[in-house]
């Protein structure tokens, strides 16, 4: 039987939502038998030329999905044990931790992948890794605010910025993320009356994505903006004039650099529980893994990368170095829905 490209042949999740896509593989497929089928939540531009070289080096083929996080997440619960797919790549480990919570993923069982990837960028029982970082980080509008005025994230809770902070909803993991992780850190308590003074200094009601929040900064409707750094470096990264004229009126400030360090997340994969294909899923993993894909990865999705001493992307590195939270970011999984209660009552729509 010949075998299929599935990003050819289905251009969105909305589009394959009815269709089984074990229906289109063989079934007698037998583990390990030179392919490996990815669901994933990074567009195919972020992430199909490694996989192409993967093919290349080790002769696995790779079919491919893509699509919305949350949209392949339920793909893997309505499947089961039909699924055709071996991975699972996806953005935020409060993402990972839900993938694991909802019982698609199974322990990867690599010790290579628990040799490179640090502990705190991996989940402490083998069901995902880590495989690029973003902060979430304070962007500031130059001229208008000193980086000197700068301090934390509790600071943004502080009345001097009233009607000036820029962020997005709620729902959006990596607020929530952020939040879990304030959380582990500060308490409930503590973070509960942070989140209500910081909802009490938005220059907006919350909408659309981070790059909207960084546009509207520069446009003058806020001085702050809370935002992702790949948001940022795709910016810097741009040939389009405008979004350069954009990101130079903005600059990152690294925030609680005196205590636990800048707020951190992943993006990351993991073996899903009914993969036919284990061993070439978890080569591609370790692949992914590697010195040379990590500094692709890396650039191509303006992240920073997981393993040490991996070079870190030029325009990243143009925003300065920094000191990160070591939180284990398993623990943003387990403080989510603690962190969504708060952020209801705080009045964070």
């Amino acid at each position: 039987m010949k075998k299929l490209t599935l990003s050819k042949l289905f251009s969105s999740v909305g589009a394959i939502a009815t269709v089984s896509l074990a229906a289109l593989l063989p079934s007698t497929a037998s583990a390990d038998s030179g392919l490996v089928n990815v669901y994933s939540a990074r567009k195919e531009a972020l992430i199909k030329p490694m996989l192409e070289r993967f093919t290349e080096e080790t002769g696995i083929t790779v079919n491919l999905v893509t699509g919305k996080a949350d949209a392949l997440l339920k793909r893997l619960e309505v499947e089961g044990s039909a699924s055709p797919a071996d991975i699972f790549v996806t953005v935020d480990a409060g993402r990972l931790h839900r993938a694991k919570e909802a019982g698609v993923l199974q322990v990867a069982g690599s010790e290579k992948l628990d040799q490179v990837v640090p502990k705190s960028l991996r989940d402490a029982d083998g069901y995902w890794y880590g495989m690029t970082q973003r902060a979430r980080t304070i962007f500031y509008v130059k001229g208008k605010v000193q980086e000197s005025e700068l301090s934390t994230y509790e600071d943004l809770a502080d009345p001097k910025w009233k009607g000036r902070i820029c962020v997005r909803s709620s729902n959006n993991i990596y607020n929530q993320s952020l939040v879990a992780a304030m959380i582990d850190a500060i308490g409930v308590e503590k973070t509960e009356a942070w989140a209500k003074g910081l909802v009490k200094n938005f220059a907006k009601p919350p909408s659309g994505g981070d790059t909207d929040q960084l546009k509207a900064a520069a446009a003058g409707v806020c001085d702050l903006a809370l935002a992702n750094t790949y948001y940022f470096g795709r910016l810097l990264n741009s040939k389009d004039e405008e979004k350069q004229a954009l990101a130079a009126k903005l600059s990152a400030f690294w925030p609680n650099q005196d205590d636990r360090g800048v707020h951190m997340n992943v993006s990351g994969v993991g073996v899903t529980k009914h993969a036919r294909n284990v061993e070439s899923a978890i080569k591609l993993m370790e692949f992914m893994a590697a010195e040379k894909s990590q500094i692709w990865y890396a650039e191509v999705n303006n992240e920073y990368p997981v393993i040490e001493g991996v070079k870190i992307p030029a325009n990243l590195a143009t925003m300065g170095e920094f000191k990160a939270d070591d939180i284990v970011l398993s623990k943003l999984g387990d403080n989510n829905r603690a962190a969504v209660e708060l952020m209801d009552r705080a009045g964070w729509k």
